[in-house]
């Protein structure tokens, strides 16, 4: 299993972006399928305090939930890309 885990839906362009770059940088993670009603979303909410996705957790990292998908780009950067290694 890997450390990242990535919640989203089917056809959001924000959880594109993200997947966009996990694969850009080749890194493996967990995709989890969440509901596409906000209300329906009680794990998003649970791990994020809020019900809106992409949510990112990095538990090798610490991260916990991580939500809005700019700052999941930026932190995929900055952590895993060319510059951190």
């Amino acid at each position: 299993m890997s450390d990242l885990v990535l919640y989203e839906t089917a056809g959001c362009p924000y959880c594109a972006k993200v997947t966009d770059k996990l694969n850009e940088l080749g890194l493996e993670y967990e995709s989890v399928m969440v509901p596409s009603a906000h209300s329906e979303r009680t794990e998003v909410e649970a791990i994020s305090g809020q019900t809106g996705v992409p949510v990112l957790v990095d538990e090798a990292n610490g991260v916990e939930g991580m939500s809005e998908s700019d700052d999941i780009v930026e932190y995929l950067e900055e952590t895993y890309g060319e510059a951190a290694n």
